[in-house]
């Protein structure tokens, strides 16, 4: 098995997530990429980025799939809008605006202030929540249009 991030970082981008969905009765290998922390516009790939990935992943996994059967890839920003589901997007995800939902059903909306690896930090209409990640359903960047 290759190290997927390490791949993605000879494209001068970061690995932000790998999943395999179905959409239309398709399978899709999904590789999200972003800027390397610390420049300006973190999240905002580039056209040109997301080819070089795909073209750097294409021949590796024509030898070695990352699924089974018929699936196509897919390389993309996470985008504005997008799933928190390691501790390391909590993190990269602290000052922005989060919805989260807890295992009990509660919802949070607000900023995520605050993330120690396992407690999260929500201030919500002025106070802050603090949320152990256990106890996180799901959550993801929020932005109010």
């Amino acid at each position: 098995m290759f190290d997927l991030a390490n791949l993605v970082r000879q494209c001068g981008v970061e690995l932000y997530d790998a999943e395999t969905v179905s959409e239309n009765g398709r399978t899709i290998y999904r590789v999200s990429i972003t800027k390397p922390a610390g420049e300006s516009g973190r999240s905002g790939v580039s056209l040109d980025e997301c080819e070089a990935v795909s073209r750097l992943l294409s021949p590796i996994f024509d030898v070695e799939p990352p699924v089974s059967g018929e699936w196509h890839l897919e390389v993309s920003s996470p985008g504005m809008e997008r799933k928190l589901t390691k501790p390391a997007h909590f993190s990269l995800s602290v000052g922005e605006r989060v919805k989260v939902t807890t295992v009990s059903k509660e919802v949070l909306i607000g900023e995520l202030v605050a993330f120690d690896g396992a407690v999260l930090g929500v201030l919500v209409g002025g106070e802050r929540v603090s949320v152990s990640l256990n106890d996180v359903k799901k959550a993801r960047t929020f932005v109010e249009w």
